[in-house]
């Protein structure tokens, strides 16, 4: 096995459970990404770096980005976590948001389900999610799809789609 690490960055929790799930299964080292340098990854092989999704933008990610060049001979693996559904168009729009140019042939991503639970988000979040919830509510009740009416039973009942067995992919390219 080559030398893994796994760093996060996690706003609510879910981002840091798929690493610490990801990190046990590969026996990786584990580290919040506030607490690594560059320089910390120059003896890794493989570096995983999962980062919570903020519309299409992934936390945290300009560790990677910001570095590519000094990263580009490594496996580098990164995951986002949102409360969307897995949509193709969706996680194309994240890579082309947050990969510029060849590192979207070197960047292996996953897209994986968090957790929502509107209690528990920040001030701010709350005035972005209430946004949405008005402009859902605006609509026709022809005009919403199952996504949206789902989003809106969140609001009053917490979601986790965190789950164990949607890291195997991740786990995989790492082995492999």
């Amino acid at each position: 096995m080559s030398n893994v690490v796994v760093i996060y960055k996690s706003k609510y929790g879910s981002t840091k459970r798929y690493a610490e799930w990801i990190a046990e299964e590969t026996k990786a080292d584990l580290h919040e990404a506030s607490e690594v340098k560059i320089e910390d990854l120059a003896k890794y092989d493989v570096i995983v770096f999962g980062g919570s999704l903020h519309a299409v933008g992934i936390k945290g990610i300009k560790l990677i980005t910001d570095n590519f060049e000094k990263l580009k001979d490594k496996r580098l693996i990164v995951y986002g976590v949102g409360a969307s559904p897995v949509r193709e168009d969706a996680i194309k729009s994240v890579i082309e948001s947050n990969f510029k140019g060849n590192m979207r042939d070197k960047i292996s991503f996953f897209y994986l389900r968090g957790a929502f639970n509107y209690d528990k988000l920040s001030i701010g979040d709350k005035m972005l999610m209430n946004a949405l919830k008005l402009k859902i509510k605006s609509k026709k009740e022809g005009e919403l799809d199952e996504d949206s009416k789902g989003l809106l039973e969140c609001y009053d009942n917490p979601v986790d789609w965190t789950d164990r067995k949607a890291t195997e992919p991740i786990i995989k390219c790492i082995n492999s």
